[in-house]
């Protein structure tokens, strides 16, 4: 008979977590709660925590089953580290730069501008020391941090007005959050931070001018292109948006191994089953949004993704001088972003720069 203890333990024995324990399978069962800053079953980030929630109770027999809620329904979506950090929740399913006023230093573990792509990103986590660092962040606010999914590079936004220049940014009324926000406030716009579920009805009021989501799968879910006319790309601002499961770390330090193996495990299938789904679903929804809704594709202008590198340099420096341990971790992701970007560039930027060029020949009328 497969020994699923065994099976198990090798999957999640290269997610770096501790070996097996054995306990008895006969144990009680618990129920865990889930919160999160997303709409009950959100298309790609809510549907991922109900995911972990299924993979967690099928490789604990049933043992621990977790019960997902979405933004609002037990807590607002912006307080889901609060209700985990407090023990009022048991995890939450969301994105650490959210929580970026706890500690700066969490921005790097979501995304920064102009930072890491997901696979560099991973690469940071699993192998160049992030694990240890975001570990180190989070314990201080009783939590165990996991990665568990990534949307990719966003696109650069809505907008119903034209972007020409660096100049455009000014005095306009923009949703982005984290350190790509400030980026823009350095550029004269005025920048504030709204869950999904806002974003719609404050574009369409003009409460905001402009606004990012995340890319197409998302933001044609949501409506974006009936009430703004402009969709340009790429984004700036998070080039690997990454997904976090916080687990209250008093909980997590009371399971057995073969439990944080359980979940480990869930967290690491989704990193990987987060991006291809992603990567899927927005190919098709840009072509709907395009050809269907008749959106009009701009590309920002040169000038004006140079103003957004120039702000981000000095943004960043100053966040590392916020506290010691933002410093720790922004010298540690500069430092692999400077290293991993010689490899990025001879190997998937030549080839995906190449293999462009040749297609638009190929496909020319």
């Amino acid at each position: 008979m497969l020994n699923r203890r065994k099976v198990l333990g090798g999957i999640a024995g290269g997610a770096g977590v501790a070996g097996l324990a054995s306990p008895a399978l006969a144990k009680g069962t618990r129920e865990l709660s889930m919160v999160t800053s997303w709409p009950k079953n959100f298309p790609g980030q809510g549907t991922s925590a109900e995911r972990i929630a299924d993979s967690v109770q099928r490789m604990t027999d049933g043992r621990i089953t977790i019960k997902v809620y979405g933004a609002g329904e037990l807590v607002p979506a912006f307080e889901v580290f609060d209700a985990v950090s407090s023990g009022k929740a048991d995890m939450y399913h969301s994105a650490d730069y959210y929580f970026q006023g706890k500690s700066s230093a969490y921005n790097f573990f979501s995304t920064v501008p102009f930072g890491l792509i997901s696979n560099e990103l991973d690469a940071w986590v699993y192998h160049g020391g992030g694990q240890e660092l975001w570990d180190e962040v989070s314990a201080g606010f009783g939590i165990k941090p996991h990665l568990c999914g990534n949307n990719g590079v966003q696109m650069g936004g809505w907008f119903n007005k034209e972007i020409n220049s660096p100049e455009d940014f000014k005095g306009l009324k923009f949703r982005m959050p984290g350190v790509g926000g400030e980026v823009l406030r350095r550029l004269g716009a005025n920048t504030l931070t709204m869950p999904a579920g806002e974003v719609y009805t404050s574009l369409q009021s003009g409460a905001i001018d402009a606004a990012e989501w995340v890319g197409p799968w998302n933001d044609l879910s949501l409506g974006f292109y009936k009430v703004a006319k402009y969709y340009y790309w790429p984004g700036f601002h998070e080039p690997a948006s990454t997904l976090c499961l916080g687990t209250n770390k008093t909980l997590w330090d009371g399971l057995d191994a073969f439990d944080q193996n359980a979940i480990a495990t869930a967290c690491r299938v989704e990193n990987t089953a987060v991006p291809a789904e992603f990567y899927f679903n927005n190919m098709k929804a840009l072509e709907t949004l395009v050809d269907d809704h008749g959106v009009e594709l701009r590309e920002m202008p040169a000038d004006v993704f140079n103003a957004f590198g120039e702000q981000t340099e000095i943004v960043l420096k100053e966040l590392a001088d916020k506290d010691a341990i933002t410093r720790k971790v922004y010298e540690s992701y500069v430092s692999f972003r400077n290293d991993v970007s010689k490899w990025t560039r001879v190997s998937n930027g030549a080839y995906i720069a190449n293999r462009q060029l040749f297609l638009e020949k190929l496909l020319k009328p």
